[in-house]
């Protein structure tokens, strides 16, 4: 599979993708009216993620750009793997992404009745028969790419024997896996799934809406295009991977002579160092590899919005890697990009400092404290300012000092200067260290006063700028230092022998205690900050009054770029 690497200079284009050209010539020639409609149909057995994203962005934005509409329905079909919390937390991701359903929340299981009297209208055209045999022997009998399959010793019963155990199958007479109902097409077709597929099953498990009604029900393939025809979805649109179902889908709706949606097929989203296979992401919550499905680690919507992504960043990467025909791979470097762009335009400028070392300013006066303006976002000045404390004694990053610098280095250095943000040019003048392990404890500077607001007073150059917090006056806060679930690009090509959580980073979760400045002490959870220098941060929901918690969102730049 073909990678798509992000390159900020050649980024797709916003011309008209396949989809809206088969729109818009389906428009021109006034097919269904010229009338558009849509649906998302999730499986409520797990949580969205950002593939799924990709899919409601295209689904509800091609009916708002062309006056349709678009449905959510859920394929409520298997009540063993589905849950209410599942559905709820979907339609939760869709609101936060900025779509409304109105009125158009459906189910699969609001059309049992009408897909049963469908299979019923199959038995009695000769398209459909109750088969004895187990799972394992209809799989076996089913053949394989090379080989014919087998026709059951069940496929010539009559009409009438068929419709009477069907109907016994509905009124529960028979157990789990003692019989199923077959679509009667061909058991040497090329195409597997034409081989006499599964129609309904029997599953004595209460269903979350229609409780204990039924006890058979309709397999995806079956009952999946049918509801699009009920609902008169003008453009069934979906990924790659239903294609080969496509000839079912159509053999469906032309035997059982209904309203026929046209199946749109576009290539799903796969994205480097990311797994996006339900199961897996499963196994990741279940086994604890993460810590839930808002783990922000993972690539669900929650896990995302907890670590701080936006709907419109999300928006954005979806419109810039577009609507493909083929599969590929798109480096997660754009989607960081996409963020860091939206969040560069609204999250304010706090400072705090990750990596602690003490500074002495030695002519600063004891017992002085000064109020400094501070812009909260140079991109946009409507933010206005706020108020930081400056004293004596403050703490700056301990990567901005060394002690034998390398050439090129602009940072602090004994006897070089810099700029501290908003506040002063500060000169070291001495270093403080451990005695027994040699280790900088502290070090001793001194500041120019004509320099406030880190303005020049003479037009002497100083290169560098460093950020920095009070000592006496800085809150502590948890930080969450969030990288990349895995150090393969590619998790789910696994190597003979290996399993994909031999990949896992390690180092996907660091934990520390930063000094911020005291702005910070009581923020709303969801609020984004760019931390100066290091990046941006997200106030966790674990935050409470006096004690914030961030999760870190997106570096400032692509640190993956310097550790290759």
């Amino acid at each position: 599979m073909e990678t798509e690497k992000f390159d900020n200079n050649n980024l797709p284009s916003n011309s008209k993708n396949f989809i809206e050209q088969i729109i818009e010539e389906d428009i021109k020639n006034n097919k269904n009216g010229g009338s558009v409609h849509t649906r998302f149909p999730p499986e409520p057995n797990g949580y969205l993620h950002i593939g799924h994203a990709k899919s409601i962005i295209l689904n509800f934005g091609l009916a708002k750009k062309y006056n349709g509409l678009c449905n959510l329905r859920f394929d409520d079909t298997n009540p063993v793997k589905e849950d209410i919390e599942y559905i709820d937390s979907i339609k939760e991701d869709i609101k936060w992404l900025g779509f409304d359903w109105e009125d158009r929340e459906y189910y699969a299981s609001d059309y049992f009745e009408i897909l049963y009297e469908y299979a019923e209208k199959l038995i009695k055209k000769e398209k459909a028969y109750v088969c004895d045999l187990s799972p394992d022997e209809i799989s076996k009998q089913r053949g394989t790419v090379t080989t014919k399959g087998i026709e059951s010793p069940y496929r010539n019963r009559s009409i009438e024997e068929n419709l009477d155990l069907f109907r016994r199958m509905r009124n529960g007479e028979f157990e789990e896996g003692s019989c199923v109902l077959r679509a009667k097409i061909d058991m040497s077709h090329p195409n597997m799934l034409m081989r006499d597929p599964i129609l309904y099953r029997i599953i004595k498990t209460s269903h979350h809406r229609t409780g204990d009604k039924w006890c058979i029900y309709p397999m995806y393939d079956f009952a999946h295009g049918q509801c699009d025809s009920i609902e008169r979805i003008t453009h069934s649109i979906c990924t790659l991977e239903f294609e080969v179902h496509k000839q079912l889908y159509d053999w469906f709706v032309k035997e059982l002579e209904i309203f026929a949606p046209q199946q749109i097929e576009f290539a799903r989203l796969n994205l480097t160092y990311t797994v996006m296979s339900k199961r897996k992401l499963l196994e990741l919550v279940e086994n604890k590899y993460v810590n839930g499905w808002d783990d922000p680690r993972m690539p669900t919507i929650c896990g995302l919005r907890r670590r701080g992504y936006t709907p419109e960043s999300i928006k954005m990467f979806s419109d810039k890697i577009g609507v493909a025909r083929r599969d590929n791979t798109i480096d997660v470097s754009l989607l960081e990009f996409c963020v860091r762009e939206h969040l560069n335009k609204i999250a304010e400028r706090r400072m705090a400092v990750l990596n602690p070392l003490k500074v002495v300013i030695t002519n600063y006066p004891d017992n002085h404290i000064e109020e400094l303006d501070a812009v909260n976002n140079p991109e946009d000045f409507e933010k206005g300012t706020r108020k930081i404390p400056f004293s004596r004694v403050i703490y700056i990053e301990r990567d901005d000092f060394i002690e034998n610098p390398p050439q090129h280095f602009f940072r602090l250095s004994p006897g070089n200067e810099v700029r501290l943000r908003y506040a002063y040019f500060i000169k070291c003048t001495d270093v403080i260290k451990d005695p027994t392990t040699g280790e900088i404890k502290e070090i001793h500077c001194t500041y120019d006063p004509a320099s406030k607001g880190g303005n020049s007073p003479d037009g002497r150059k100083v290169k560098g700028t460093i950020h920095w917090v009070s000592a006496n006056h800085c809150i502590e806060a948890e930080i969450r230092l969030y990288d990349r679930l895995f150090l393969s690009e590619f998790p789910e090509q696994v190597e003979e022998g290996h399993n994909y959580t031999d990949y896992l980073n390690p180092d996907s979760l660091k934990i520390i205690k930063a000094f911020a400045e005291p702005s910070l002490a009581n923020v709303d959870i969801n609020t984004r900050f760019q931390f100066e220098r290091i990046g941006y941060f997200t106030a966790d929901k674990d935050t409470m009054p006096g004690k914030p918690v961030f999760n870190r969102t997106v570096t400032l730049k692509d640190s993956w770029i310097r550790k290759k």
